[in-house]
């Protein structure tokens, strides 16, 4: 291929053929030659198209298959943009070990006034912390550790006495501060008591150079992937201000939908920011989103159901949603609202009526959808619904809660959804697990990981390339940009992936070439952006 013409400056268009072109416009017509130009689809039609434009660059797919750039519906840019500069202890299995972690990076960056680390999984490495872990660092710092889903965290008692958390202070609804046996708070916070502490904890690191270099280097890093497009799934206002200075100067690797939500990341809707831009302001590269709402937990999701026979309730709902949804509707935001569980999903559908959303000429966005029954996928539909899931989740459900047999619901119930007619867009939740859409794809086709267990019921499956389409047009629907991208057609972004290798789920196929805009991003034979 001569890319020296298509990064001249001179945009002379950019030919594809050779290869199979899944437009995932809906027609079924599989075009053998695409037209690019001025970072647009100029064109789609047949090889005989290419000679119409003989000054164009050429590239031969050679048995390559280019499809649309991957949107991820739910990826938190902002939040993982932030976490090189935390203690990584994803892979930490001993208490003595992750205290060294600690003190090392303390000792190395003595500039931030909170010691901060993510990733602990307790329940995959038998890593605990709580408060008498974290005070034998000895530092003289507040110190905070984020497990894995971000739900919860472990603060030391330095950090407890900042945040004013101690023997008196009740749980904030929708939230549980965890106690020692004489009622003191041990330092695990989890869903909404822990929202001042990410709030805190964060607050260094959102001045506007810090953040800037921080999310051009995460989105850079995504395209390696062939993710062209991320909704933003919980932006606070730093980070709304830093992209929309991004944008006017053109300085954004991808493009980003922003869903607003305050800085501590499990709080309820701030009133102030609905004076801002409204949903679908903006441009192809930065455009605000639906407004980010919780119905319930994601340590803790709503649960409820028939088990063996016996009644089984589990986790916790937010409350006030229906008040907020209300609010956002009233300001001209669409919504988007975290629904795990079952009882979370049906009170996200409950409070979306009970708010008028039937009648506003907005959408709802339910985030997971995890575990539901046929009839809540149905109302769903009736509801105009759109389905942002996680197929990567399959491997967390299938670990935590598959043994959870409720009747009558399915857990990552993908083919309920599809079945009654619910759009599904897919995406990841980076950072809070396996975000490559060309592989979490395959777990969702699977139903397991590699070296894994099924997740029952087979019956929920979905084919690898339906997850594709939902990585594209499905996401596309769910930021409300279809008519921007997540197809090829003419009009429409050129934004594009070329991928080598069969779809297959069982032998994943590689991202060869990133193009955003027209022009390639990234290639795999140097492994870096072109």
């Amino acid at each position: 291929m001569d890319v020296t013409a298509a990064e001249s400056g001179v945009d002379v268009g950019v030919a594809f053929s050779g290869g199979r072109i899944l437009t995932m416009d809906g027609s079924g017509v599989e075009p053998a030659a695409v037209i690019v130009q001025d970072g647009r689809v100029l064109a789609t039609g047949g090889r005989d198209l290419i000679d119409a434009y003989p000054e164009a660059v050429r590239v031969d797919l050679a048995d390559r298959t280019l499809v649309p750039g991957f949107i991820d519906a739910h990826n938190h840019l902002t939040l993982a943009s932030l976490l090189p500069a935390w203690v990584d202890l994803t892979s930490v299995r001993d208490p003595h070990a992750a205290v060294a972690r600690l003190v090392s990076h303390a000792a190395a960056h003595p500039e931030q006034p909170w010691v901060r680390a993510w990733g602990w999984n307790q329940l995959d490495t038998g890593l605990h912390l709580d408060a008498d872990v974290l005070d034998s660092a000895g530092l003289d710092k507040p110190v905070i550790a984020v497990d894995f889903s971000f739900h919860r965290a472990a603060v030391c008692r330095r950090g407890l006495e900042i945040l004013q958390i101690g023997r008196g202070t009740p749980d904030p609804p929708g939230g549980e501060v965890g106690r020692a046996g004489d009622g003191a708070p041990n330092g695990i916070l989890v869903e909404r008591a822990w929202s001042d502490a990410c709030a805190a904890a964060v607050a260094a690191e959102l001045v506007p150079e810090r953040l800037e270099a921080a999310i051009v280097a995460r989105s850079e890093a995504l395209l390696a992937d062939g993710i062209t497009c991320v909704h933003d799934a919980a932006c606070p206002p730093e980070a709304e201000a830093v992209l929309a200075d991004m944008a006017c100067r053109a300085t954004l690797p991808i493009g980003v939908v922003a869903m607003p939500h305050p800085r501590a990341l499990l709080a309820r809707l701030d009133p102030a920011r609905l004076d801002g831009p409204v949903t679908g302001e903006g441009d192809v590269w930065l455009r605000t989103g639906a407004v980010k709402l919780f119905a319930d937990g994601g340590v803790a999701p709503a649960v409820r159901g028939d088990l063996g026979g016996a009644h089984l309730e589990l986790g916790t709902l937010m409350p006030g949603l229906a008040d907020d949804m209300r609010l956002a509707l009233g300001a001209g935001f669409d919504v988007a609202v975290h629904a795990f569980g079952n009882a979370g999903f049906e009170l996200a559908l409950d409070a979306w009526v009970s708010a008028g959303g039937e009648t506003a000429g907005r959408r709802l966005r339910v985030e997971h959808a995890c575990l539901l029954s046929a009839e809540q996928a149905r109302r769903a539909a009736d509801l105009g619904v759109v389905a942002v899931v996680q197929p990567g989740f399959v491997r967390h459900v299938g670990r935590y809660l598959g043994s959870l047999d409720l009747a009558g619901m399915d857990w990552m119930p993908f083919a309920t959804l599809r079945d009654a007619g619910v759009p599904i867009a897919a995406s990841s939740d980076d950072p809070c697990a396996l975000h490559e859409p060309v592989l979490t794809a395959a777990i969702g086709a699977l139903r397991h990981a590699p070296g894994e267990a099924p997740l029952a019921p087979a019956c929920q499956s979905l084919p690898y390339e339906d997850w594709l389409h939902a990585y594209t047009h499905g996401a596309a629907i769910a930021g409300g940009q279809a008519g921007e991208r997540g197809s090829i057609r003419p009009g429409l972004r050129a934004d594009l992936v070329v991928l080598r290798g069969a779809l297959d789920a069982e032998t994943p196929p590689q991202v060869d070439e990133t193009w955003v805009a027209g022009r390639c991003r990234f290639r795999r034979s140097s492994s870096t952006p072109a």
